[in-house]
C-alpha cells in the first residue's frame, strides 16, 4: 500500500508540469447508461432486448428487430445534489442542466422487402449523450494535521532541489507560485544553492480548508450502426462510434488560519486551477442476439476500447496573504512562462466493456402489437485498470513526457480495479399504454488504499409509454444515488483526508418518435 501511495504522490508532484491525472481516465470511463427514455426506464438494460434506437450504443444486433423505420428525439433535464463530508463537516451543493439522450433515425427492411424466412437488415444514424460532467462540489473542514503546501515541499524534496532560483521558476503550475507568494519559504540559515524549505501555514493551530469545484461538459457520441437478421433467430450488429469530449473544470482550494492571531504571518492561501479539455475518439461495438424460442432472447456485446485524441489547456494561479510579513501576493503560471497555455496534446485509451443479457418476452407472437411485456437483465464487465495515456504524434515527444505517462499508467493500474455493473427492468403493455420499471448498480472502480477510496452508483427508474398510429411518446424518471471520494491533495509522509461525496441525481427524459 505504501508503494502505491508513493506512486500517487510522486505523480502529483510531477503534475505541476503536466495536468493529466488518474481521475481523467476514470471520468471518461465510469459512466452510467444513456439512451432513449424507454431504455432508461428499464434500468438501461438493452443487450438482449433490441427494437430501440439505444441498441446502437449498447448492442447493435438489437437493430435487427426493426421492420420499419423510426425518427427519434430525446431531450432531458438533470437535477444534481451533492452532500460532502470532510473532517466531520458537511456541505451541500447542486447543479441543474439540460441534456439529450438517444436521437436519430433507424431504417429497417420493410415486410414487403424481407425474405420469406423473415431475414432483413437495419441501419441507424444516431446521437447520444453518453456522459454528462455538469457538477458543483464544495467541501470544507478544520485540519491540524497537514497542509496543501506540503505537497509543494514534497515535490522539491523528490527532485532534491535546494536552489531557490530553481524553485522560483521550474515549477510554474504550483510550487513556484507557492514559493514566490510565500505560501512556502526558505528556512533561515541556508546559503545560495543549498536551501531547505518550509511551509508558512500554521498547521499545529489548525487550518480551515475549503475546496470549491465547478464542472461542465460531457461526451456526445455520433454513431452509425447496422444489423443483420437471419431467419428472425440470429441477429448480428456493429456500430462505429465517434465520441466527442468537452470538459471544463474550475476549482479554488483555500486554507486559512483558524485562529484570530494577526501576528503569525499567515492569513490564507489559495490555488485556482482552470482546465479545458477537448477531443474526439473512435470505437467499435459488436453484438449478437439469439432467440432459441420466440419468447427468449440471449444477447452478448463487446465494446472495444475508445481511442481518444485530446488537448488540454491548463492554467493556475496562487494568492497568499502573509499579513505583515509580505502582505498579499498573487502570481499565475503565465507570469513565469510568459505565455498562455496553447494546449497540450495527448492520447487516451479507455477500457473495453463486455455485456451479457437475457430477456423473457411475455406472449411474443408474430404480431408485436399483441405482446404483453417483457423482463430483461444485463451484466457488464469493465476493467478500469485498462485505461492508459500516451504521447500524441503531433505533441510533446520529450522523454520527460513519456516518463510521466509511464508513471501515470502505473498509478492507474495501482488505484483502480475491474468492476461489474448490473441492470434489470421490465415493461407491461396495456393496449397503447406501457408501464416500465428498472434498476441498475454500478460497481466500485477503486482499489482500497486505506483512505476511504470507495465509489458506487445505484439507479431506480420508471416511466410510461404511448404508442398509436405510428407515433410514440415515452416519459421516464431516473433517480441515481452515488458515492464517491475526492482528495484535494495527497501526501507521502503526512496525513491527508478525502471528502466523502454522496450525490443524488434526478433525470427526466422525454422521447418522441415517428414511424417511417
Amino acid at each position: 500500500m505504501k508503494r502505491y501511495l508513493f506512486f500517487i504522490c510522486l505523480l502529483i508532484s510531477v503534475q505541476n508540469v503536466f495536468s493529466q491525472e488518474p481521475a481523467d481516465a476514470l471520468r471518461y470511463s465510469w459512466i452510467t447508461s444513456g439512451g432513449s427514455a424507454r431504455q432508461q426506464a428499464i434500468g438501461g438494460a438493452m443487450t438482449s432486448l433490441g427494437g430501440d434506437i439505444s441498441a446502437t450504443f449498447v448492442n447493435p444486433a438489437g437493430l435487427g428487430f426493426y421492420r420499419t423505420g423510426d425518427i427519434v428525439i430525446t431531450p432531458g433535464y438533470n437535477f444534481l445534489n451533492n452532500k460532502s463530508t470532510y473532517l466531520s463537516r458537511t456541505e451541500t451543493d447542486k447543479k441543474n442542466n439540460m441534456s439529450f439522450g438517444a436521437t436519430g433515425v433507424v431504417l429497417g427492411t420493410g415486410m414487403d422487402n424481407r425474405k420469406k424466412d423473415g431475414s432483413g437488415v437495419a441501419i441507424s444514424f444516431a446521437f447520444n449523450r453518453t456522459a454528462s460532467f455538469g457538477n458543483n462540489l464544495l467541501y470544507r473542514g478544520l485540519n491540524n494535521q497537514s497542509s496543501y503546501s506540503q505537497k509543494f515541499l514534497e515535490e522539491i524534496q523528490n527532485n532534491n532541489d535546494k536552489d531557490a532560483n530553481s524553485v522560483a521558476t521550474n515549477y510554474p503550475n504550483g510550487t513556484s507560485l507557492a514559493f514566490n507568494t510565500y505560501w512556502i519559504d526558505t528556512i533561515a540559515g541556508g546559503s545560495s544553492g543549498n536551501y531547505q524549505f518550509k511551509t508558512r501555514a500554521p498547521i499545529a493551530t489548525g487550518l480551515i480548508q475549503e475546496n470549491a469545484i465547478a464542472e461542465k461538459g460531457g461526451i456526445n457520441e455520433f454513431a452509425i450502426g447496422a444489423a443483420i437478421n437471419r431467419k428472425s433467430k440470429y441477429f448480428f450488429g456493429a456500430t462505429l462510434g465517434i465520441p466527442v469530449i468537452s470538459y471544463d473544470r474550475n476549482s479554488t482550494y483555500t486554507e486559512a488560519d483558524a485562529t484570530s492571531n494577526i501576528n503569525n504571518n499567515f492569513d490564507f492561501a489559495s490555488i485556482t486551477e482552470n482546465l479545458h479539455s477537448t477531443g474526439v475518439g473512435l470505437n467499435l461495438k459488436l453484438g449478437f442476439i439469439y432467440k432459441p424460442q420466440e419468447y427468449i432472447r440471449l444477447g452478448l456485446a463487446v465494446h472495444t476500447p475508445t481511442f481518444y485524441m485530446l488537448t488540454d489547456k491548463y492554467g493556475t494561479s496562487v494568492t497568499t496573504n502573509t499579513e505583515s510579513y509580505k502582505n498579499q501576493l498573487e502570481q499565475s503560471a503565465s507570469d513565469i512562462t510568459g505565455t498562455n497555455d496553447a494546449g497540450f496534446k495527448y492520447q487516451l485509451m479507455s477500457p473495453y466493456r463486455i455485456m451479457a443479457s437475457a430477456s423473457y418476452v411475455l406472449r411474443e407472437i408474430e404480431d408485436v402489437t399483441r405482446q404483453k411485456g417483457f423482463i430483461t437483465a444485463d451484466i457488464e464487465f469493465v476493467n478500469y485498470k485498462a485505461s492508459s495515456f500516451s504521447v500524441d504524434p503531433d505533441g510533446d515527444q520529450s522523454q520527460s513526457t513519456k516518463d510521466y505517462f509511464k508513471q501515470l499508467n502505473k498509478t492507474i493500474d495501482n488505484i483502480y480495479k475491474p468492476a461489474f455493473n448490473f441492470k434489470v427492468g421490465g415493461e407491461l403493455k396495456f393496449t397503447t399504454i406501457m408501464a416500465r420499471l428498472g434498476a441498475a448498480y454500478y460497481g466500485n472502480p477503486y482499489q482500497d488504499l486505506g483512505h476511504g477510496e470507495k465509489g458506487s452508483r445505484f439507479q431506480l427508474s420508471g416511466g410510461l409509454g404511448y404508442r398509436n398510429k405510428g407515433v410514440f411518446v415515452d416519459l421516464t424518471y431516473v433517480h441515481t444515488m452515488g458515492k464517491d471520494v475526492h482528495f484535494a491533495y495527497r501526501l507521502q509522509n503526512n496525513p491527508f483526508y478525502g471528502a466523502q461525496i454522496k450525490s443524488t441525481n434526478g433525470n427526466v427524459l422525454l422521447t418522441v418518435g415517428f414511424k417511417i
